[in-house]
């Protein structure tokens, strides 16, 4: 009794149990887990994976009955564009702008929501948040530091990421007329002078809003940050908001229309969705270094093989229009092992990485993140990447964002630390 009232030193000492602290926790892991036997089995890994990926796509081939079911595929999905072109769909799936919603609700209002695509917002707020995690000066009970993310992925999701989708919906709206004539422009509820201008409307408005944030951070005027042109500086954020909306429209538009180059269009995408809004995020609280910078766009080799995922359900039509996807460029076999390898060999040199800084914590829980998905892979996605894309998407995409994560966390840690 007197041990259970004593103050904590005395308690300690009368051999009371204490509730050990993260810091000590953080020790002890450290002392179980060799950083160096980590670093190198995580390294043997990536190696064994990546000896695996060369060996499947120099050895496998489409066979008569993959492409069999690339041709049933097709025609299930001209079927499918019959149907959706005649009855559609409404509500939710036009609000949030998904494959495959018609445009019967007439209001102007949702048509323009419909071409944001909402649903596509999601991985840039995740990648603010990661960045301003990584940024190791981020504090999750600040107001003033959440109201800054909040802003920031106001910027990056409805803005930038609606210009975005809506000047990709407008580029494509010849091909748009064959395989969704139910989308807003070839359906014509919407004109051609409102799209533009909804365009611009968003570029402009998010590029005042990265100009905003720029200000709100001390970086006007600081002599350090973002870009120098001569004597003009051009905040890090307001920098970072004028590249992404250029390689959006250089995505999309032509000449360059980097989506038709299989790898090309694939790893720009990846690193839009994945490294800017990180850039972003960690502009915003700290200094984007040349270390995380690297980690990042490394990392948006996973979003590459996300990409190449959503190819698996189009190669009929990409062929038709002479889209290069993967699955086109290679056939499905090997494509979908450049998929699968792309997404596990990438979060484990990242791993790898991790351990090798010492932050083995976190390596071990990335490591943990990427086992459930190479199971997916192999019970779900290799099996029949045509039929099941989709269900492996959804069943493995939240262990990938959750990795994305706990890598901005480790580095936030190790920033803290005063080691980058």
């Amino acid at each position: 009794t007197a041990a259970m009232l004593a103050p904590p030193a005395v308690a300690a000492q009368a051999g009371a149990p204490t509730v050990p602290s993260v810091a000590q926790l953080a020790t002890v892991s450290d002392a179980l887990v060799d950083p160096t036997l980590l670093t190198g089995f995580l390294t043997a890994l990536t190696l064994l994976t990546f000896a695996g990926l060369i060996y499947k796509v120099s050895t496998e081939f489409d066979d008569e009955a993959t492409l069999a079911l690339v041709a049933k595929k097709g025609a299930e999905e001209a079927s499918d564009r019959n149907r959706k072109t005649n009855v559609g769909s409404k509500g939710a799936n036009q609000l949030l702008g998904i494959k495959g919603a018609a445009d019967d609700e007439v209001p102007l209002w949702k048509i323009r929501l419909q071409l944001t695509k909402p649903v596509t917002w999601v991985p840039l707020i995740w990648g603010v948040a990661c960045g301003a995690a990584a940024s190791g000066n981020f504090s999750w009970t600040n107001p003033a530091d959440i109201l800054k993310a909040v802003t920031a992925m106001f910027m990056s999701g409805p803005l930038l990421t609606g210009y975005t989708q809506t000047i990709n919906d407008w580029e494509d709206r010849a091909i748009d007329a064959i395989n969704e004539p139910y989308r807003p422009i070839p359906s014509g509820k919407i004109s051609g002078p409102q799209v533009i201008a909804q365009i611009w409307g968003l570029l402009l408005a998010g590029l005042a809003v990265a100009v905003g944030l720029d200000q709100w951070a001390g970086h006007w005027g600081d002599g350090r940050s973002g870009i120098f042109l001569g004597d003009v500086q051009i905040g890090p954020i307001t920098a970072n908001a004028l590249f992404g909306a250029w390689v959006a429209y250089i995505y999309s538009a032509e000449p360059l229309k980097l989506k038709k180059f299989g790898w090309i269009g694939n790893y720009a995408l990846g690193a839009s969705y994945i490294a800017l809004p990180w850039w972003c995020g960690q502009s915003l609280f700290g200094d984007l270094n040349p270390e995380v910078m690297v980690l990042s766009v490394l990392y948006s080799l996973a979003g590459l093989g996300i990409a190449i995922v959503n190819d698996f359900k189009s190669i009929e039509g990409d062929k038709a229009l002479g889209l290069v996807s993967l699955p086109v460029q290679f056939g499905v076999n090997k494509a979908k092992y450049i998929c699968a390898g792309t997404i596990d060999a990438t979060q484990l040199a990242v791993a790898t990485y991790l351990a090798y800084i010492g932050e083995t914590n976190y390596a071990l829980a990335l490591f943990g993140l990427v086992a459930p998905q190479m199971f997916l892979q192999a019970t779900t996605f290799l099996p029949n990447p045509l039929e099941n894309d989709v269900k492996y998407q959804a069943a493995a995409q939240p262990f990938l964002v959750f990795g994305i994560l706990c890598t901005a966390l480790a580095m936030g840690h190790h920033a803290a630390l005063g080691t980058i």
